[in-house]
């Protein structure tokens, strides 16, 4: 009997002792998982931005739209689980939406500043085709000008007065 009372105040102590224990670990998957959807939220906006900036720059940003939508929907289904209390569950989540967010991100900026260089390069050939074309304008121009100003010359200088029957 007395190794049963023992074992009975041993049991009860245990359940007291392990109920910190767990709220403990309950809070502190609960502090990791909120932290982690605010993480994820985060850099989800900071690469919607940045998909806008790209697209602002003319990049074709199509699929990085539909890479977003699926970080969306799993920052979605963190959040549902987060609600349900499955704390790990929306941390995971969370974090694949972290890192496709953050891949998103960098593809974005990547895109935008291959746009923005294509883009100067299109207004630099754009400036020099313009100068050419000018330039291809005004020589012909000139040349024009001076074959019309020889012809002229020679048809009047080649033109003889005419005495009319009435004057003499």
């Amino acid at each position: 009997m007395p190794n049963l009372r023992l074992l009975l105040i041993f049991l009860v102590l245990s359940a007291f002792m392990s109920s910190p224990f767990v709220l403990g670990t309950h809070a502190s998957s609960q502090v990791v998982a909120a932290s982690a959807v605010s993480r994820a939220e985060e850099v989800l906006a900071s690469a919607y931005e940045a998909v806008l900036e790209a697209e602002g720059a003319g990049a074709n940003v199509s699929v990085l739209v539909a890479r977003l939508n699926e970080a969306g929907d799993l920052l979605a289904q963190a959040q549902v689980l987060y609600r349900l209390e499955d704390f790990e569950g929306a941390a995971r989540f969370a974090d694949l939406c972290g890192e496709i967010g953050e891949e998103v991100r960098i593809k974005a900026l990547e895109l935008r500043d291959l746009a923005v260089e294509e883009a100067s390069q299109r207004f630099t050939w754009t400036m020099i085709g313009s100068i050419v074309g000018v330039v291809v304008i005004l020589c012909l121009s000139f040349l024009g000008w001076r074959a019309f100003k020889r012809r002229y010359f020679r048809r009047v200088l080649g033109m003889r007065p005419e005495v009319g029957s009435d004057e003499s």
